[in-house]
This record gives structure tokens, sequence and C-alpha cells, in this order.
């Protein structure tokens, strides 16, 4: 764990560095810091270095081990679906049968693209950074590679969101599903969250998902049914439980916050509304994954989003209190870090480059 409390530490200086060192932009609607570039790209170095450079942690070993056994011919790659990332493979593998190589290169993607995207929209740059790795999707990034790898390609659609382009976000979308077939579920998620944020369509959109938690059986048989002859078929008989309550509150707290202060949220960033519908998407694949585990990979997708709208709701207090939001954001969510990846998973970082 030493390299990722160092990892931490050495982003979130860089992050804080990059935004007082940077300069405000006005754009039409408002005043925006935009990060001192420098300092972005040593906290990126620093992310794609640590995660880059592993060894170990969830599905790594599997990825490396597909890597160095197989030839990424043509009819190999079509039998392992998600073609974008078998021929991304085939790639690194004309360049170095090293895994370490394709280890690194998909963390300088999946990083370099969710970093870019922060760079553009967050408001307070080093706090996205910092739930990124506390709130676990940097840990995750490095178990589930190629869905993040995918979660990151959509997330860079986020503007076509905003200006309204429906045609280049599904290419996005679809670029995305290369990746991970997953990604597809965010073809109709366009139209989902073009509209203003807590109107009657977000109530509909949370009651769907009790909905489904009430008759949660009902609604797996005929989902799993849909998909069995996938290569997701096989979620069917998984049976690890949901996800925890806890995981729910974390993420659920920020959409909180950004409904109490939703007026001034919509003042200070106009088109916050689909960073808000975005999240509140994102917590109905969570709250339906309390059934289920595996809904939770979903709200990957979407968790990308929750930690733009973070950076913004420190913003919505009144500015002699948001010292104190801000700091109770580090520290509880701190304090989330330390209990799932040391008290709850006993997380061990391995590589064969940093040790100490």
């Amino acid at each position: 764990m030493a390299q990722l409390w160092m990892n931490l530490s050495l982003v979130f200086t860089f992050a804080f560095c990059a935004r007082f060192a940077g300069v405000n932009i006005q754009t039409k609607t408002m005043v925006l810091p935009k990060p001192n570039k420098f300092f972005v790209l040593l906290a990126l170095a620093t992310l794609v270095i640590v995660s880059g450079l592993r060894s170990n942690i969830g599905d790594t070993y599997f990825y490396t081990r597909i890597y160095e056994i197989n030839d990424f011919t043509w009819e190999f790659i079509q039998s392992q679906k998600d073609i974008g990332f078998g021929l991304l493979q085939d790639l690194l593998k004309t360049i170095s049968s090293d895994p370490q190589i394709m280890v690194f290169t998909t963390a300088l993607i999946t990083n370099t693209l969710i970093i870019l995207v922060f760079y553009k929209h967050s408001r307070l740059f080093e706090l996205s950074l910092y739930v990124y790795i506390t709130g676990g999707l940097f840990i995750v990034s490095m178990n589930g590679i190629r869905q993040v790898l995918a979660a990151a390609i959509a997330f860079t659609a986020l503007r076509y969101i905003m200006n309204g382009n429906v045609k280049r976000y599904m290419v996005v979308v679809l670029v995305a599903s290369l990746f991970h077939l997953s990604a597809l579920v965010l073809l109709p998620i366009y139209f989902l969250v073009r509209f203003k944020a807590w109107s009657k369509a977000t109530v509909a959109l949370l009651l769907l998902s009790v909905v489904i938690v009430i008759g949660f059986d009902q609604f797996s048989a005929i989902l799993f049914s849909a998909i069995e002859d996938t290569q997701y078929g096989e979620y069917k008989d998984f049976t690890e439980g949901g996800a925890s309550f806890l995981r729910v509150v974390v993420f659920a707290a920020p959409i909180l916050l950004a409904y109490l202060g939703r007026n001034k949220l919509r003042n200070i960033f106009p088109k916050s509304d689909y960073i808000v519908n975005l999240t509140l998407v994102g917590l109905v694949f969570m709250i339906v994954s309390t059934q289920n585990w595996i809904f939770a990979r979903f709200s990957i997708y979407f968790t990308l989003y929750q930690l733009i709208l973070i950076s913004w709701v420190v913003k919505l207090f009144r500015p002699r209190d948001e010292k104190l939001i801000y700091l109770a954001i580090i520290v509880l969510y701190f304090g989330y870090f330390y209990f799932e990846n040391v008290i709850n998973l006993n997380l061990e970082y391995r590589s064969d480059y940093l040790t100490w």
C-alpha cells in the first residue's frame, strides 16, 4: 500500500498546485479556473506510473497472462468479442511481448482521457482527482482494465451531450464499445439526460430504481434472458451478493448536496443539469447493485461524472463555509479509502519496478 499512499499524496499535491498556478478563463457564462499544464502533467505522470507499472490488483494477472500466451490473430480477436482491445494488444505485441507494455499503455490512455475532461470541466481540479483515487475508481481502473478504458473513451463525449451533438456522441460511444461491449448502454442515455435536472423525469428515474429493487427477481430474469447468448450471459450465475449500502451512500452524497443547492449550481454552472442527470443514472445502477453486485459495473460509466459534480458542490456553500466543506470531503473520503482498501480488502500493491 505504500506506493498507493505515495500516489495519493503526490497526485493531490500536484493537482492542488496546478489550480493555484493556473489562470481564470472567462467564458460566456462563468469564470472557470484552468489548471497549470505543467503540474497537471506531473499529476498525470504519477497516476500512469503507479498504475502502469503494477504487477497485481484484480484481473491484472489474467490480462497479462492472456497477452503472454496468445497470438492475436484476427480469428482470436473476433472470438474475444471486444475487438478494439484485441487490436490494441495485437499492435502492442508487434512492439514487445512483455505484458507490462499493455498494462502501461492502457493506464496511459485511460488516465489521460479522464484528466483531459477534468481539466476542462472540474471547478476544483484537485478535488476531482482526490476523489478519483479515494472514491475507488482509480483502483477499479487497475482491475476492470477494459471497462474503465471504455468508460474513459465515452467520458470524452461529455461535450457532445452538452452541445447537443447526438451524432458525434454516438460515434464516440460506439468506439468505446469496441473495448467493452457494455458501453452500448450509453447509447440511449443521451436521450435520458437531456432534460432539466430535478424535473419529473428525475423523480421517474429514482422511482424506477426502487421498482427494480422491489421486483429484482423478475427484472433480472428478463435481463439475463435477453443477454444469455452474449459474452455477458454468464453473469446470470453471479452469486457474490450485492454492493454495500455504504457505497450507495458515498455515491448519493454529492447528488444530495447538488439538490440542496440546485438553483445556485445552475447559476454558476449552467450546463450542470447534464452532469447531475448522468450522476443520477449512476445512482440508479448503484441502488440496483445492492441486489446484485454486477450492476455496480454499469455505474463505472457514471462515476466519472460524479467526480466532476463533487468539484462544484463546494461552491454551493457560503464563502466562509467553503473551506470547512472542502476539508470535510477530504477527511471523509480519506476514511472511506482507508476502510475499503486497508480494512475491508487488505489491498496489496506489487510492482517489479516500484519497490521499497
